[in-house]
């Protein structure tokens, strides 16, 4: 159904007569209409890069300045404010768009946790295991709430970053290709780890 809706914003945003001059669309407003494509999929072909070069330019020194920014370039599409679903996207998408992948979320969306572990603990001149309560910053499994929206936006099909391992055992986010990889050496590095604690005493 998204890609549906896609290919019909595709020929939408194609059509000449959607220029306001009644030409075909040149300049700011042929890169809005395509960046409002590009960033409603995965799928990023090299005729992208234009678009996307000029919507992640637009960057300021506050973050609510560069999503007001982009969000004014977005607009320059005259589809943008034909209905309010269309509003609503390119809402999500300056909002979202390069603040959801995976080397944002690593950098940014962080938090600090309550957690308990069992480990061996010295007291009175013995060595005893007991549940310790810890304290430590991680990088949240949970994406902003701007990322669900921008996600899962009835127009947009993008597939992002993916959460690999625990909060409380150093995970973090990766691109989606690469997942698989990412996971199995978190797995074989916690391995280690636990080998390695069980020995150090």
């Amino acid at each position: 159904m998204k890609k549906i809706v896609l290919s019909s914003l595709l020929a939408l945003v194609s059509v000449p007569s959607l220029a306001q001059t009644g030409e075909i669309m040149t300049g700011d407003t042929k890169l809005a209409c395509e960046a409002v494509l590009c960033l409603s999929s995965s799928t990023r072909p090299t005729e992208c890069r234009p678009s996307l070069q000029r919507y992640f330019g637009i960057s300021y020194r506050s973050i609510s300045d560069t999503i007001k920014g982009r969000l004014n370039f977005l607009n320059l599409c005259p589809v943008s404010s034909e209905t309010p679903e269309m509003q609503a996207l390119v809402s999500a998408i300056s909002r979202g768009a390069g603040r959801c992948d995976a080397k944002f979320l690593n950098t940014s969306n962080k938090k600090t946790i309550t957690y308990r572990e069992y480990e061996r603990v010295y007291e009175d001149g013995r060595y005893r295991w007991e549940w310790v309560t810890k304290e430590k910053e991680v990088i949240s499994s949970n994406k902003p709430s701007y990322c669900d929206i921008y996600e899962n936006h009835e127009f947009t099909e993008l597939v992002t970053a993916k959460y690999v391992g625990t909060q409380e055992n150093d995970g973090f986010w990766v691109d989606v290709n690469d997942y698989e990889a990412a996971l199995i050496k978190y797995q074989e590095e916690q391995e280690q780890k636990k080998f390695n604690r069980r020995f150090s005493y």
